[in-house]
């Protein structure tokens, strides 16, 4: 007989549980209680700040861009702008924040020379540092003088420093010159070795984003293509470096292919075969440094170091508040991979730009619109649709201009054909105007396993895409008339808006990637100029004489333009303070069920779906590697 005295009745249970959610739901009311104290005093801290903190009346502009330059930042927590220290290297940072604390500068009286710290920039790709490059020229021609300084130079940081008067390098540095590559794994033998098959559809005949998958290496196709943008790009960067240190042409190339000789001839020194080499002006450590610029630009008690500000103080001191009645050109970001749906900042999501769009469509302030498309493409779908919304704002009334990045191919020159006029910078890379779609089914893999997949079907079709399944004749053919169909689409869509037959668009099709200079010369780009010239052209194409930008950006919930805003007035946490946010944002993760959304490979190249047509350029996607 079973003892029921000692067994718990239902009611204890129900009371055990009742009484965990309750403790559950008072740690998470004590924690919002406690940010909600945090936040109050921070604001506090921030009004103080604010009114204490005044700009000197000469300085030097400290610029230290740090981590990856992009055109938009990856999704972030609005907490997190609250409590990161400023002091560390931040993974990102915005072309546009870099473009705009120069320009403020070259106007700004008590701006008296920019130092350009470089040591924690990793790169972004040429075109981003080409727009700052433009900026860094306009700061020059204002009659102020820039130095740049950096423990060594990588390609990226070198072509910027390039800009300076004056540059630094540590006596135990070097500056890192290579030259441009494009190299892919190639998985083939790999998928053939796990019985993996690829079906694979496309039309192009530069259309190389499934060759990794279908070869062992690069097709001579492949390579024909990727050669001459790799060569267009790398001869930009060295033109540039050799006109601004003054070099004789061909320079840079005989200073990598003689590397091993001249440093050699340094004795091994490579800031000594720098110097030599006329690639940097001045030889020193980090203590040498340090005083010739307190001699160059004063000393300042405060911080015991040369006389200076650092550039995100002096953007803080410089925002932009939008005020009703303003003349506005929207500028909004097409920034990463094409999908469709809802997709986070650093992604291009069909619905997000929709919504964006039609909420500049709202805004009675905003006049004219740019785009600034940063994509190797994506979902042919996803693309579509947005090109369509933008159609529809240029048919409400608002010109729509669009300006290319380091990268608008494949999805992304499908959306640029929705503008009234297409900008690219000279090194963007465009076209690759081809599609393709890969299925990959698993029945020998499976088999090798012993396990088989058996049933019945009403048709053919009936259970086709069952990636366990071998793809039948009947699918395979409709899957080809479809990617045949939507190339057909892509070309008729390309030759209707830039006035050319889809015979001539075909010709300069077919998956071929160009860059910025020789797409202007095919008919595919408008103008080369930044995307302060896209602006410009877009406030002409409004009529406006006096205006202002106006970014477009999902709306934020109020606790997160609470944060932002905090943020933005230059207000982060002391350190015992975040630690203990910190401390409760992993409780509230806890208690809460926060996730976080995982990223496939495979995901993204296949799309959202298994078989979805992608218009996407493979070699685009390297453009913006650090040191690239």
């Amino acid at each position: 007989m079973t003892d029921t005295n000692n067994t718990p009745s239902k009611g204890a249970i129900r009371k055990l549980f009742s009484g965990i959610w309750g403790a559950i739901t008072w740690l998470r009311r004590a924690l919002a209680n406690v940010i909600f104290i945090i936040i109050i005093v921070a604001i506090i801290v921030a009004i103080s700040r604010q009114s204490a903190d005044v700009l000197p009346n000469t300085f030097a502009l400290r610029l230290a861009p740090s981590g990856v330059l992009v055109d938009q930042r990856q999704a972030i927590d609005a907490l997190a702008t609250l409590t990161a220290d400023e002091s560390a290297e931040q993974a990102e940072t915005l072309v546009a924040d870099v473009v705009r604390a120069i320009n403020i500068a070259s106007n700004d009286d008590r701006v008296t020379d920019l130092v350009l710290d470089l040591n924690n920039l990793r790169g972004g790709g040429i075109s981003k540092l080409y727009e700052i490059g433009a900026a860094l020229e306009q700061f020059k021609n204002s009659g102020k003088s820039i130095t740049a300084l950096s423990d060594s130079y990588n390609q990226d940081q070198y072509f910027l420093a390039s800009y300076a008067d004056q540059v630094y390098l540590h006596d135990m540095g070097y500056v890192l010159l290579t030259g441009f590559a494009s190299y892919h794994p190639y998985f083939k033998d790999a998928l053939d070795k796990l019985a993996v098959n690829l079906h694979v559809f496309k039309v192009g005949k530069y259309k190389d984003a499934v060759e990794p998958y279908t070869r062992n290496g690069m097709s001579d196709a492949s390579r024909e293509h990727n050669s001459l943008w790799l060569n267009t790009l790398w001869q930009a960067y060295r033109s540039t470096i050799e006109v601004k240190r003054a070099l004789p042409i061909g320079s840079l190339d005989d200073i990598i292919s003689r590397s091993a000789e001249l440093l050699q001839k340094a004795g091994g020194d490579s800031a000594l075969m720098a110097q030599e080499a006329g690639l940097i002006d001045t030889v020193a450590s980090r203590q040498a440094t340090h005083q010739a610029l307190i001699k160059q630009f004063g000393y300042d008690n405060n911080t015991d170091q040369y006389r200076h500000v650092d550039w995100n103080r002096y953007l803080q001191h410089n925002q932009e508040i939008p005020l009703p009645g303003t003349d506005y050109v929207g500028l909004i970001t097409a920034s990463g991979a094409i999908n469709s749906g809802i997709q986070p900042p650093g992604a291009v999501g069909s619905e997000t730009l929709v919504q964006l769009l039609r909420q500049a469509r709202d805004d009675k302030d905003i006049k004219a619109l740019v785009i600034r498309v940063d994509s190797p493409g994506g979902s042919a779908f996803a693309s579509e649709v947005i090109r369509a919304e933008l159609e529809a704002t240029r048919n409400s009334g608002i010109p729509v201009i669009i300006s290319m990045g380091s990268v608008a191919a494949s999805g992304g020159y499908w959306i640029a054909t929705g503008g009234d006029e297409i900008w690219a910078l000279p090194t963007t890379i465009t076209g690759s105007i081809g599609v393709f779609s890969i299925i990959p089914t698993l029945e020998q893999s499976l088999g090798k396993l012993g396990i088989y997949t058996d049933g019945i079907a009403t048709s053919e079709l009936a259970g086709s895409m069952d990636s366990t399944r071998a793809l039948s004749p009947q699918a395979a053919t409709a899957l080809q008339l479809n990617v045949d169909s939507i190339y057909q689409r892509f070309l008729k869509t390309v030759a209707d808006a830039r006035g050319l037959s889809v015979e001539q668009v075909n010709e300069i099709a077919q998956g071929r990637v160009w860059s910025g200079v020789r797409a202007q010369e095919l008919g595919l780009v408008d103008k080369l100029g930044t995307l302060q010239q896209a602006l410009n052209a877009a406030a002409e194409f409004a009529e406006l004489t006096q205006w202002k930008t106006k970014e477009i950006t999902p709306p934020l919930t109020p606790m997160e333009q609470l944060f932002m805003q905090l943020a933005n007035a230059g207000v982060s946490l002391p350190g015992d303070w975040q630690s203990s946010l910190n401390s409760l944002e992993t409780l509230n993760t806890l208690t809460g069920g926060l996730g976080t959304d995982g990223h496939n490979a495979l995901t993204e190249l296949l799309g959202n779906e298994a078989g979805q047509v992608q218009a996407r350029c493979l070699s685009c996607t390297l453009i913006s590697r650090p040191g690239q």
